[in-house]
């Protein structure tokens, strides 16, 4: 009874979502809300990266920029069916869009967090529009032990409080890796450079 309640309360709220997002085309910097009824260990807050993609697991890493939410059930459930024994229920729902970028509203400088394997962790105060790469700079750069392919970007949300993090494959992109779109840094970003394991 109480499953059968859930489910219908979901619905529920999957149509009053899909009522006000149902034509929004969703754009790298927004955070995507994806729940699976059946595993609520899937349930997850992702942000869509500066490439239009995200990632989700036994997904991997699927396409979100220019889809509607229900485009973006579609896919995630077709990536994920064959974990389970029937079609799993999926809800998808836009969490907070990316953050304006109202250049008046904006402080001269923002707050942004470095720990772990680079050189001078701890707050780094950065200009609005500093991009990842240029933070990274400011901060002094990897240590010899750092895991350069995990680089963790993670930011909260002021409006939810729900935080995303976003793994970034720096290795990658100091050897010719290109975006379609800067990271562009924002308040309160921590970034998280974790220690390289054996082999790495």
């Amino acid at each position: 009874m109480k499953r059968l309640l859930f489910l219908v309360c979901g619905l529920f709220l999957t149509a009053s979502a899909a009522f006000g997002q149902g034509n929004y085309l969703v754009q790298p910097g927004d955070t995507l809300r994806i729940e699976v009824l059946e595993d609520g260990n899937l349930n997850r807050t992702v942000l869509v990266t500066p490439d239009g993609r995200f990632a989700f697991p036994f997904a991997g890493s699927l396409r979100a920029s220019g889809r509607t939410v229900e485009q973006i059930r579609r896919s995630v459930v077709a990536s994920i069916k064959g974990s389970f024994a029937s079609e799993p229920t999926v809800f998808v729902s836009v969490a907070a869009l990316d953050p304006t970028e109202d250049e008046e509203d904006e402080p001269p400088t923002i707050n942004v967090y470095f720990l772990g394997e680079v050189n001078t962790p701890g707050l780094v105060l950065v200009e609005p529009g500093t991009t990842f790469l240029q933070g990274l700079s400011q901060a002094g750069g990897f240590t010899n032990f750092a895991a350069t392919k995990r680089v963790q970007l993670r930011r909260t949300d002021r409006r939810t409080g729900q935080q995303s993090v976003t793994t970034i494959n720096y290795r990658a992109l100091s050897e010719g890796a290109s975006l379609s779109r800067s990271i562009r840094l924002y308040d309160g970003d921590v970034i998280l450079i974790p220690e390289r394991r054996l082999f790495e």
